[in-house]
C-alpha cells in the first residue's frame, strides 16, 4: 500500500457543462467552487477563460472570494495554426482570467492534426511550445492537455511522446493524458501511461478520461496505478457524450481501496453532501444508484441478505457507509424476512426491543397482503411507519376524512382545465369544509388538504411535495388499470416517500398525500 498523493482536478465547470443538461447559474459556480474548496478539490477548472462572458465573469466573480486550498485554473487551447501566441485572442483572454493556474489543450493525434487543425506535424508541436513558452513567460503554470492521447499513442507513439516533449522543454507543470473518445481499455491505459511516465521521470502525469465505454473510472484508476498522479474528472459524472470520470466513484476508490492521499478521511464523510448539493445547483435529480453516494448504494432488500448484514454489515458492504457520508437502507417487500422488519423498524425509529416474533410475523404479513394489491414500500418510507404503528396498535389518527369531490372542468378548446376540490375533515371533533383549486385535479386536492387543516396543524405549512410519480400496475386493463401514486415530500429537516394505491388515480393520489401530512405530523411530536 502507498500513501502517495493523488492531485484531484475538477473540471465540472468546463467539461460537465458540456453535458446536456447541465447548467450552472453565476452564483451556481461560485458556490460550487466554494464547496470543492471546502471539500479539499486541489484544482478546480473555470471554464473557458477566452471564449465567453459567462466563464469570463465566473473568473472576476471567484477572485473576490478567499479559497483556502483550491487553486482556480482558466481553460484554453494552443495558439491558432496562423497566428503567432502574442497576438492570439484566445490567450489573451487566458491572461485576462488572472489565475495563476492554467490549462491548455493541443492535439497529439496526427489525424485531427491533419484533418481538425489542416496543418503540418511539425507546426503542431510548435503550437504547444509557443504557448507553453509563451504562458510561462508570463508568470502562468501550466499543465498541459494531451488531446486524443491514448488514441493518439495507438497510432503514431513517437509522434505522441512528441507533442507531450514540446510542453515539457518549455516548462509545463505537468501533461494531462486524455482519452477524449473513451474508447481505451483499462489494461491499455495502464501500460501507455506506464510507458509516458518511465519517458518523463519527475514529470507530474495526469489523466483524463471519458465514459464513452463506461470504464472512466476504472481507466483513471489504472492511470493511477501506473504512475500518475493528477485525476481529472467530474461531480456525479457530468460530462458531454456519456459523461466524463465520476470523481465521487474516483475519490474513494484511491483513499479507501488503493491507499493515496487524496482529501482524508474526514472531509471523505462530506462526499455525498458534495454530490447532492452539486445535483442541486446543476436542477438534477440525484441518481440513487449512483456507487458510493446513491441512496440505493447501501440498501438491502433480500431477506437473506440483511439478516447477514445484521450479523456482520461486511457480508454484504464493501465499505462501512458513514465513510462516504452515507447511510444504511433496509428495503421492505414481499422479499423481505423478519430481519428485514426488525432493522427497517430500527431504522425508522421504532423500538424493537418490544417486537416479539409474533408481531414481526404480523407485519411482515400485513406488508406482504399489501404489496400483492400494488403497495410498494420500498420508497414509501413515511407510508411504511404509519403502517407499522397501524399494525402494532399505536396510530392515532390525526384527523379524519368525512368526504371529498374533485371536479375538472374543461370550457373551451384552448382554455386551461380548471380544477377544484372541496374536502370534509374532522379533527378533534371538529369538522372543517373548505375548497382548493390547482393546477391539476391532485394540486387542487392538496390545496384543499392544506387549508382544512392548517387552522389545527400550522406545521404544515412546512410540507413541500418535491416529486409525484404514477405507475400503471396492469396495462392490460387500460383506463380500468390499477394504478399506484408514489409522493415524496419534505420540510427542510427530512424527505419522505408515501403511497397510495387504487383504480382510481385520484384516490390513489390522496392515500398518498393524506400519509404524507400524517407522517410529518406523528414524527414532530415524536421529536
Amino acid at each position: 500500500m502507498t500513501m502517495d498523493k493523488v492531485f484531484l482536478y475538477d473540471t465540472t465547470l468546463r467539461d460537465g457543462a458540456q453535458g446536456e443538461g447541465i447548467s450552472f447559474s453565476d452564483t451556481g459556480k461560485v458556490r460550487f467552487a466554494r464547496l470543492l474548496d471546502d471539500f479539499g478539490i486541489d484544482y478546480i477548472e473555470g471554464g473557458f477563460a477566452g471564449s465567453n462572458p459567462r466563464d469570463r465573469r465566473f473568473f472576476e466573480d471567484i477572485r473576490k472570494e478567499q479559497l483556502t486550498h483550491a487553486r482556480v485554473t482558466a481553460f484554453g487551447s494552443t495558439r491558432r495554426v496562423d497566428v503567432d501566441a502574442k497576438d492570439d485572442p484566445q490567450l489573451a483572454g487566458l491572461l485576462a482570467a488572472d489565475t495563476e493556474w492554467v490549462t491548455i489543450y493541443g492535439k497529439s493525434w496526427l489525424m485531427h492534426v491533419r484533418d481538425v487543425l489542416r496543418t503540418t506535424a511539425d507546426n503542431n508541436v510548435q503550437m504547444i511550445a509557443d504557448t507553453v513558452g509563451f504562458l510561462k513567460a508570463a508568470g502562468r503554470q501550466v499543465f498541459f492537455d494531451a488531446e486524443h492521447f491514448f488514441d493518439g499513442y495507438k497510432d503514431d507513439p513517437a509522434y505522441a511522446l512528441r507533442a507531450l516533449g514540446a510542453a515539457v522543454r518549455e516548462g509545463a507543470a505537468g501533461v494531462v493524458l486524455c482519452d477524449t473518445n473513451g474508447g481505451s481499455l483499462p489494461h491499455q491505459v495502464f501500460e501507455v501511461t506506464r510507458q509516458v511516465c518511465a519517458a518523463f521521470p519527475g514529470v507530474q502525469v495526469g489523466i483524463h478520461t471519458h465514459d464513452d465505454s463506461g470504464l472512466a473510472v476504472a481507466n483513471s484508476l489504472e492511470g493511477v496505478r501506473a504512475g500518475a498522479r493528477q485525476v481529472q474528472g467530474c461531480v456525479n459524472g457530468y460530462g458531454e457524450r456519456t459523461g466524463n470520470a465520476n470523481i465521487v466513484s474516483v475519490i474513494p476508490s484511491l483513499e479507501l481501496k488503493m491507499g493515496f492521499r487524496c482529501v482524508g478521511e474526514e472531509k471523505l464523510r462530506k462526499l455525498r453532501e458534495v454530490s447532492l448539493v452539486t445535483d442541486d445547483l446543476a436542477n438534477q435529480r440525484p441518481d440513487p444508484r449512483q456507487p458510493f453516494v446513491g441512496r440505493s448504494a447501501f440498501s438491502h432488500k433480500a431477506g437473506a441478505h440483511v439478516n447477514a448484514i445484521q450479523k456482520n454489515p461486511k457480508t454484504f458492504e464493501h465499505i462501512d457507509p458513514e465513510q462516504v457520508g452515507n447511510q444504511r437502507h433496509v428495503l421492505v417487500s414481499e422479499l423481505s424476512g423478519n430481519a428485514n422488519v426488525m432493522m427497517k423498524a430500527a431504522e425508522l425509529g421504532t423500538d424493537v426491543s418490544s417486537l416479539d416474533k409474533e408481531t414481526t410475523r404480523a407485519i411482515l404479513e400485513e406488508v406482504k397482503r399489501r404489496e400483492n394489491k400494488g403497495y410498494s414500500y420500498e420508497s414509501a418510507d413515511g407510508s411504511f411507519k404509519i403502517l407499522l404503528q397501524k399494525v402494532l396498535k399505536k396510530h392515532t389518527p390525526f384527523f379524519e376524512l368525512e368526504g371529498f369531490r374533485v371536479i375538472v372542468e374543461k370550457r373551451g378548446r384552448d382554455e386551461p382545465c380548471l380544477s377544484e376540490a372541496t374536502i370534509k375533515v374532522k379533527v378533534n371533533g371538529e369538522t372543517e369544509l373548505t375548497a382548493g383549486e390547482g393546477h391539476g385535479p391532485v394540486d387542487a386536492l392538496n390545496a384543499a388538504l392544506r387549508q382544512a387543516l392548517t387552522r389545527f396543524y400550522p406545521e404544515i405549512e412546512d410540507i413541500t411535495l418535491t416529486d409525484y410519480r404514477v405507475r400503471i400496475l396492469d396495462p392490460q386493463e387500460a383506463t380500468r388499470a390499477v394504478t399506484r401514486v408514489l409522493i415524496e415530500s419534505g420540510d427542510g429537516v427530512r424527505q419522505w416517500g408515501t403511497v397510495g394505491v387504487s383504480e382510481n388515480i385520484i384516490e390513489a393520489s390522496w392515500q398518498a398525500l393524506s400519509d404524507s401530512v400524517e407522517y410529518k405530523l406523528y414524527e414532530d411530536r415524536v421529536k
